[in-house]
């Protein structure tokens, strides 16, 4: 288990809770747009947080945080991620993992494990333009299908969000995409923000008119779509 950032304090990733969020090193995705191009491009040019200073961080803030968000990166790739859930577990933290769905055999077993409280899955775009949008030449579809079915299904709270690209998508793919989730309680459009730290520095969002006509939409069949940090 690689931990390579530490946000100590977040108001806004785990709806509801005071919480910190750990970042974990190298994806299997190269998402142009990816905000943490360092995690998946450089992660053998940094060095991993020791695991004894975020123990050590988690233990001092027992009082103070509420949950632990896990996020990258992507997170599933971990090897260790099991116990290390365990652990946080144990000192009572409800944990948030965010994750592309690309692994769901790794989803599956850390849900019937009980070991997360609430999940935030990113959908990239709609099945036709999948590959393109997280910068590979194919994409397994059938998992990222089965992830979306899991936490449908798992009873557990859970959200799906879609970052926009200027580009990538149109209101046409985002209400394909949102048909594959309809009548989901929470899904959110969030535009894209350049970090500086991009994999493809030409990378665009959209105006806000161009993220209201894809809201509604996506609305056709999420009607609680919210756009997120406009």
């Amino acid at each position: 288990m690689e931990i390579y950032g530490l946000q100590k304090l977040t108001l806004l990733d785990y709806p509801g809770l005071v919480a910190c969020t750990l970042f974990t090193g190298g994806c299997n995705f190269r998402c142009p747009f990816c905000h943490n191009s360092p995690l998946v491009l450089e992660k053998a040019q940094t060095k991993p947080i020791p695991m004894q200073e975020v123990e050590a961080f988690l233990q001092q803030r027992r009082r103070l945080l509420d949950g632990v968000c896990i996020s990258g990166g992507e997170p599933l790739l971990q090897s260790g991620l099991e116990d290390f859930l365990s652990y946080i577990k144990s000192l009572g933290y409800k944990i948030k993992l965010d994750t592309n769905g690309s692994l769901p055999a790794r989803l599956q077993a850390l849900l019937s494990a009980g070991l997360l409280d609430y999940v935030a899955m990113d959908i990239k775009n709609d099945l036709p333009h999948y590959a393109e949008t997280i910068g590979l030449p194919l994409v397994d579809i059938a998992a990222i299908q089965r992830s979306i079915s899991l936490l449908r299904n798992s009873g557990l709270p859970h959200e799906f969000r879609t970052t926009i690209v200027k580009g990538f998508h149109d209101p046409q793919r985002i209400r394909n995409l949102a048909q594959m989730i309809a009548g989901e309680e929470k899904y959110f459009l969030q535009n894209f923000v350049d970090s500086g730290q991009l994999i493809d520095p030409n990378t665009q969002g959209c105006l806000r008119e161009e993220m209201e006509e894809m809201l509604a939409a996506a609305r056709e069949f999420v009607p609680g779509t919210e756009l997120r940090g406009i």
